[in-house]
């Protein structure tokens, strides 16, 4: 029994080490030092032994039960002692660690604030490939082969016939062919030009197109659309201007200027002295461009309208360098 005694008390010493908190200290007492614990048993046995074997094997047990007892007792106290120390460090009155939290980028904050003026108003949101087709993103707008209106976009091309879309024009040729009008939609996307990179221009940029088709559509419906949008986004005082333009994919065509509201229209750096700053362009949609979807231009009509959406956003917040809203600086993110 001697034996069985001694390799109880170095199992024991294993177990002790990896006691770290009441819990488990606890739950070493019940296992070895309650009335149904481990030694409990063993002075059970040891009532069974011989007389000349009692003497030293009870002498024995007595000692390392009550050197566990009270190794037990000592960390008992200092597990409670450590326990009182954290809790009277912590103040339950003071507020909690805020963590820092991302917001939306600008960039999109305006997208969203576009779209939902748009969709107020019944305009869909519908979506298209940023790899497209010759075909979608020049010919069907009225853009043939050869016709120098292509070099008003400086172009990725991924082959002779696939390109990184120059705008999401193309998404409204793919709406018309699958729907019968009426048909009412804004596509956002992102868009991508071959330019150099400037303080003025990027090689990637997003843009939300709008397109309107039904009987009967005039110009004066897309002047009415364009105010609205313009006042709801920019507010109810501007003055605005529209002014004749040129884009293949519409007849006629036209710029909408707003006037400047970093300068109340008396001329500043960002509207380069004019008063003015352009907002985007529009037109009704060329003949052409319907016959390419096989709606009939002596029933239908439309029009059509697109803007950049980091111009809409730098006009906005008074931004002149567009690379900023690409670099990832915190400082700057964080105004917004």
């Amino acid at each position: 029994m001697k034996d069985k005694i001694n390799k109880l008390n170095s199992d024991i010493q294993i177990e002790f080490e990896t006691v770290s908190n009441l819990k488990s200290l606890e739950d070493f007492r019940i296992k070895y030092l309650s009335r149904n614990g481990i030694f409990a048993e063993l002075f059970e046995e040891f009532k069974l032994l011989s007389p000349d074997l009692k003497r030293d094997t009870g002498k024995l047990l007595n000692e390392i039960k009550n050197s566990w007892q009270n190794k037990f007792d000592l960390k008992s106290e200092e597990l409670k002692n450590s326990s009182e120390s954290i809790a009277s460090k912590i103040d339950i009155s003071l507020p909690g660690i805020q963590k820092p939290s991302g917001s939306i980028h600008l960039i999109n904050s305006t997208m969203d604030e576009i779209k939902s003026i748009f969709r107020n108003i019944g305009f869909s949101i519908i979506t298209g490939p940023e790899v497209e087709s010759d075909y979608y993103n020049f010919e069907a707008l009225n853009f043939p082969p050869e016709h120098p209106a292509r070099d008003m976009q400086d172009t990725y091309f991924i082959n002779q016939s696939y390109v990184l879309r120059t705008h999401t024009t193309p998404v409204q040729i793919r709406i018309m062919e699958k729907q019968e009008p009426p048909v009412r939609a804004i596509m956002p996307g992102k868009v991508y030009r071959n330019e150099a990179i400037s303080a003025r221009s990027y090689n990637l940029f997003h843009q939300i197109d709008g397109i309107y088709v039904d009987k009967k559509v005039t110009f004066s419906e897309l002047k009415g659309t364009l105010i609205y949008f313009a006042k709801e986004f920019y507010g109810s005082s501007l003055k605005y201007r529209f002014r004749a333009s040129f884009f293949p994919f519409t007849e006629p065509s036209a710029e909408m200027d707003i006037s400047c509201f970093l300068c109340n229209g008396k001329g500043c750096r960002v509207c380069k002295n004019s008063g003015w700053l352009e907002i985007l362009g529009c037109g009704m949609v060329d003949p052409n461009v319907l016959k390419s979807v096989n709606y009939d231009p002596d029933k239908y009509s439309g029009y059509a309208f697109g803007m950049g959406i980091e111009r809409i956003a730098m006009l906005k917040n008074g931004i002149t360098d567009i690379r900023i809203l690409y670099n990832n600086d915190i400082r700057f993110l964080k105004q917004f």
